[in-house]
């Protein structure tokens, strides 16, 4: 039920799965995430995402737009209007697409760390493995 590992956690989160349990989900409208867990009833409201999520996904579309930019601009004879159609629906369409994933992960993150009132949970370490 718990995850194992950091990037366990951050999967869940990513997916808009449960960071605890990977069973309920993490958000009951777009980017609104529901107080609790339906499943574990893990308590989500010290979750503290604000503008991160948005900061990431205005990050991974300009570091993903950049080079289609050059591309059109310099293999392509497009005027200013064309390039306006393609471009701005199409990071949109990322910014959009990317925000409730990046949000999932900050949650993730915040549960896995502990942060702002979420309390650190671990799975208990094996002693024979040391």
């Amino acid at each position: 039920m718990i995850p194992a590992t950091f990037a366990q956690a951050l999967l869940r989160g990513v997916r808009g799965r449960c960071p605890r349990c990977d069973e309920g989900r993490l958000f009951h409208k777009w980017l609104k995430p529901r107080e609790r867990c339906p499943v574990c009833a893990l308590d989500l409201r010290p979750q503290r995402a604000d503008d991160f999520p948005a900061y990431i996904a205005m990050i991974v579309t300009g570091h993903l737009m950049a080079p289609l930019i050059i591309m059109l601009s310099l293999d392509f004879e497009l005027g200013p209007v064309a390039m306006i159609a393609i471009l701005v629906p199409l990071a949109l369409a990322m910014m959009l697409g990317m925000l409730q994933p990046a949000k999932g992960g900050v949650i993730a993150v915040q549960w896995w760390f502990g942060m702002h009132g979420f309390v650190k949970e671990r799975l208990p370490e094996d002693p024979e493995a040391l």
